[in-house]
């Protein structure tokens, strides 16, 4: 186990490595001048050249990429154009609300997905079962942006319950009320495709796993029926869930660049969304090496929750 984990923290470097470039080939690729964008339209040549210079916007591609991955292999992501302080401990500082709003959002839908596959499957073609199958369909076809937008317009804008935006109020507030209540919707929002999803894939390894022989067997013998479903059923059926749920932590990071900007969520979305419309090169790319480096973790984690719920794994 301790040999695989440690071939696996290997292959990270590879990884990233492919991220950085395609990342930094995008940016550099894409239309936009840095300097024009923080001088202005009204800056003479000289003025543009002498600031490109600076940057070392005028050096080849090849030559920035390996001058910046120089400094990012030392733990320097460098400085933003826009804000100019450095990279990494802005995107540190802000992916704390992006880890707190995936967090949430991961949590509510492994639990509200697993709770609803349980019943689901419990409950195979009942009223329950197709109720399920029909939000399971809207869940995973509606929009994040969307469903965001409207979140906000019914329970903010309507019946005034909850904040529209931000993770603290503007006056007054801060305290963990304050946060809890900024939180609902967007973590709401960011989790509701992933619930359908876990919870249809649960529905489908329960199933599966209630007909076998060793649930029929348990049963005969008067157990009953939660003991079956939670100490039995479940956990011989938690190896695609938790599959599906370390998915659904890459995909819960990446949908939170528009959570985060249809809530003014100031987390690391925001922070990217804001560096791109700035052709902030050094912050984007930080922002999404970051963001990476989670995704890929969380994927090792993953591969170790394996071993533990099913001790026949073996990882040579």
């Amino acid at each position: 186990m301790i040999r695989f984990l440690a071939r696996r923290l290997l292959h990270l470097g590879p990884v990233l490595l492919g991220v950085s470039v395609i990342v930094f080939l995008v940016l550099h690729l894409a239309p936009g001048d840095p300097a024009e964008i923080m001088l202005g339209a009204n800056a003479n040549r000289e003025d543009l050249d002498r600031l490109r210079t600076q940057l070392g916007l005028d050096q080849p591609l090849h030559v920035q990429y390996v001058t910046w991955i120089a400094h990012v292999a030392r733990g320097d992501l460098g400085r933003s154009l826009w804000m100019k302080r450095p990279v990494l401990g802005e995107v540190l500082e802000r992916f704390k609300a992006t880890l707190l709003l995936t967090g949430t959002a991961l949590f509510l839908s492994t639990v509200g997905g697993i709770a609803l596959g349980i019943a689901s499957a419990r409950r195979a073609n009942s009223l329950l079962d197709r109720l399920s199958a029909v939000a399971s369909l809207f869940g995973a076809s509606m929009p994040t942006f969307w469903l965001g937008i409207v979140l906000m317009v019914v329970f903010s804008l309507w019946l005034g319950w909850l904040p529209a935006s931000g993770m603290y109020a503007p006056y007054g507030g801060g305290g963990p009320r304050d946060l809890l209540a900024h939180l609902v919707l967007p973590a709401i929002t960011l989790a509701a495709a992933s619930i359908t999803i876990i919870a249809r894939l649960t529905r489908a390894a329960m199933l599966e796993t209630l007909g076998q022989d060793y649930v029929r067997t348990a049963r005969a013998k008067g157990l009953g029926e939660r003991p079956v479903v939670w100490r039995h059923a479940l956990k011989n059926a938690l190896i695609p869930i938790v599959t599906v749920v370390g998915v659904q932590a890459g995909y819960l990071l990446g949908g939170a660049v528009l959570t985060e900007t249809v809530f003014a969520w100031p987390g690391v979305g925001t922070l990217v969304v804001q560096g791109i419309l700035a052709r902030d090169i050094p912050l984007v790319q930080g922002g999404v090496l970051v963001i990476a480096l989670s995704f890929v973790l969380v994927n090792l984690a993953v591969d170790a929750l394996y071993a533990w719920l099913d001790p026949r794994i073996k990882y040579n």
